[in-house]
């Protein structure tokens, strides 16, 4: 791991030039304001591509909640019982989570387009078996394996915005970009509401098969290639044609292909077990998504017409807004400010940018999500009125992208040119553990009521509050003592 740079010099070289070295290779490198440098394109080519990624982000996390109002009919339909049928939301939550293991390092070695078009165009091609389903069998397996290819957007958007944009600019763009992963389980049960009630849970599955293929369009049309190593690959094969002789990239890595591909799959295991920083930011977040899935999966048992509140199905769906709501006021008003306050730090230290100055703002999360948590827990057991509860959870989305968004920016900071996989290191932990533990949450909840089985949560969130404060303080140190040669 290395400190980050207030504009980022340091990751890859602004210099192209034709020396010879020690194996009297010319060396391909960008020059200083080369159009070809994602980081040099125009802003309109930029948020281009983070459109394209940003929706796959959205869609994928939005395929994995938006059948959850259905569950009840999809049971009926298929000859089983409700709790098997939540066996699909944790195979593609799971699947979320070990996808991009794969997908991450795979960018890194064949560039990020080709990554993107290729498992998105398989996602929106599995959504076809999911709606003809025949048995919750087929189902669950499909719905397994779509979310390994659907977790493309969430494995490479945080590496895709790191290659197009400095380090001082890269924490507004990047909390617009992390709405897709949040909004998408929030924004799913209330289209899946609509299109459950209307039609049937089967056009839910048809709606994103649509939705899907257009993205998936959209990216082999204006998508383009930003991991600088394969532009360069590029530039160099054109040189050895044009010009003769051989060339090779600043800083390539000669190793064998296979070689180099088997270390490149090893590295978001190797981040995630070898770094007690990013390990301890990844449990979080996983207990984050454990509690944000476990909360969704029980929304139409605390509100729906056989729960507390006797709501319709679309009106449940509604309530899901309410942690949409502290996403947007968050990514408003106070991410932009993680921006501000790391380049502040940076000058105070005379310029010298480090990535524990994305931190400060985590402490805003630390605080919100256990006291969100217990204001759910106890408003929802004593039956106070509904607008109560539903404001605890907006409370509750702020929280949560302060942290998301803090971490994230600190792994890409941390490990520049590997950014990938150090956000799939963290991807994975969270999604198996959000994808788990709903499973045993309903249990835990009619077992010991919502009070104290959503404070089970609240307490676990607690302990680890005080994480950026220390991670703040020792991080460095932390850094350096268990650095690694990836």
């Amino acid at each position: 791991m290395s400190d980050g740079t207030a504009n980022g010099a340091h990751e890859r070289s602004a210099l192209l030039s034709f020396t010879e070295d020690d194996d009297s290779r010319k060396i391909v490198d960008f020059t200083d304001w080369d159009e070809e440098d994602p980081r040099n394109w125009p802003k309109s080519r930029k948020l281009i591509n983070v459109g394209i990624i940003a929706l796959m982000a959205v869609l994928s996390p939005l395929a994995s909640s938006m059948f959850t109002p259905g569950i009840d009919q999809i049971a009926q339909d298929l000859n089983t019982s409700g709790e098997t049928v939540v066996g699909a939301t944790t195979g593609f939550v799971v699947f979320l989570g070990i996808g991009p293991l794969f997908l991450a390092p795979l960018s890194e070695t064949f560039g990020r387009r080709k990554l993107y078009l290729i498992c998105f165009s398989i996602f929106a091609l599995l959504q076809i078996p999911t709606a003809l389903s025949p048995n919750v069998a087929t189902l669950i397996a499909v719905r397994a394996l779509s979310g390994f290819f659907g977790s493309v957007g969430i494995a490479n958007g945080g590496g895709t915005i790191s290659d197009m944009f400095h380090p001082s600019e890269r924490a507004g763009i990047f909390g617009w970009y992390l709405l897709g992963p949040l909004l998408g389980p929030t924004l799913g049960p209330l289209l899946g509401g609509l299109l459950v009630q209307h039609l049937s849970w089967r056009w839910v599955f048809w709606f994103l098969t649509i939705i899907c293929t257009i993205n998936t369009v959209l990216g082999f049309l204006f998508l383009k290639e930003s991991y600088a190593p394969t532009i360069l690959e590029g530039r160099k094969q054109k040189y050895e044609e044009s010009e003769g002789g051989k060339f090779r990239i600043a800083n390539q890595d000669d190793r064998p292909f296979w070689t180099k591909l088997g270390s490149s799959m090893q590295r978001p295991l190797r981040i995630l077990f070898t770094q007690p920083i990013v390990l301890t930011m990844a449990i979080w977040q996983a207990i984050l998504f454990g509690t944000t899935y476990s909360l969704y999966t029980n929304f139409e048992s605390i509100y729906g017409s056989k729960g507390y509140y006797g709501f319709s199905t679309t009106q449940v769906g509604l309530v899901y807004l309410g942690p949409g709501v502290g996403f947007f006021i968050c990514v408003w008003f106070i991410v932009p400010k993680i921006d501000t306050i790391y380049n502040r730090l940076s000058k105070k230290h005379g310029g010298e940018a480090k990535p524990e100055y994305r931190l400060p703002l985590a402490n805003i999360g630390a605080v919100l999500i256990p006291v969100s948590l217990f204001w759910f827990a106890w408003t929802v057991e004593y039956h106070v009125h509904w607008a109560v509860t539903v404001l605890s959870t907006v409370f509750f989305g702020l929280g949560q992208i302060t942290i998301l968004n803090t971490a994230q920016n600190y792994y890409i900071d941390s490990f520049q040119k590997y950014a990938a996989s150090a956000i799939a290191a963290g991807a994975v932990f969270r999604s198996i553990v959000g994808g788990i533990v709903p499973l045993f949450a309903t249990q835990l909840f009619q077992q010991a009521g919502y009070g104290w089985g959503v404070s089970t949560f609240a307490f676990t969130s607690l302990a680890l509050s005080p994480a950026p404060l220390l991670f703040y303080y020792y991080g460095e140190r932390i850094r350096e003592a268990f650095a690694i040669d990836l």
